[in-house]
């Protein structure tokens, strides 16, 4: 099961997100209305967009067009920029590399970290 947790940091002007797990189509939408309701305040132009993936596992191949929805919904609010985060995991960072270059994403970020 997908899990996620959304904060809002105006000091700073980043939206955080922690995703964690694997989501199902159920799991998605439920994240995505809890974003629109989280971006819905503020002017997302002046913020950044900062996920954790770190806890992510790959996404299923049923759920990929969600995900990709995902990404054209973050173009289309037009974040200054949009950074994810993963543990050493090239499978997923491929995935969502491609996933944000599909959408047109050009200040998508991806970093991964590796723990010792």
């Amino acid at each position: 099961m997908g899990q996620f947790i959304l904060k809002t940091d105006t000091a700073k002007k980043v939206i955080n997100i922690e995703l964690e797990g694997t989501f199902s189509n159920e799991d998605g939408l439920k994240s995505i209305q809890a974003y629109q309701q989280t971006i819905n305040p503020i002017s997302p132009a002046e913020y950044a967009l900062e996920i954790d993936c770190r806890k992510l596992n790959v996404t299923a191949p049923d759920v990929v067009p969600l995900l990709e929805g995902c990404f054209i919904m973050f173009k289309a609010d037009g974040f200054q920029k949009v950074s994810l985060t993963l543990e050493n995991n090239p499978i997923l960072k491929m995935q969502l590399a491609r996933l944000g270059r599909k959408a047109g994403l050009e200040n998508l970020e991806i970093t991964s970290t590796v723990q010792a």
